[in-house]
């Protein structure tokens, strides 16, 4: 047996020794979604009235997007071919609109003018489109 053969298992012992159970690379973790104090509390509020003039379909102008504002308070969005992509709760404080879909994640807009400012996009009210 040669020196190297021969050291090689005190090599192998010695490593082992000193390792880690965790990989010395370990994959970044996703941040945990923070809600605000307002969002937390937000569950406990009444759903929308069932009137209120904002419930309908709401539709970028392509059409790629379609966002459902329910009468009880839930909201159902559609992406392309990909039904119910998005789905949760909503609530209105005035023209203001406030998101918490089914995952935690939150989001808000503003009616203004009839359209629907949400996330960097416009929604227009179905069948309202120019």
């Amino acid at each position: 047996m040669t020196q190297t053969e021969a050291a090689w298992p005190i090599f192998l012992a010695t490593l082992l020794a000193h390792a880690t159970l965790a990989p010395a690379h370990a994959a970044p973790q996703p941040a945990p979604i923070e809600r605000s104090t307002a969002m937390a509390r937000k569950p406990d509020l009444p759903t929308p009235a069932p009137d209120n003039p904002f419930i309908g379909m709401w539709v970028t102008a392509d059409g790629r997007i379609r966002h459902e504002l329910l009468p009880n308070g839930r909201y159902d969005e559609a992406r392309g071919n990909r039904q119910s992509a998005y789905q949760g709760r909503y609530w209105l404080d005035g023209n203001r609109i406030e998101y918490l879909d089914d995952t935690g994640f939150t989001a808000d807009g503003e009616f203004r003018d009839g359209v629907l400012h949400h996330g960097g996009m416009l929604f227009f009210r179905q069948g309202a489109r120019n």
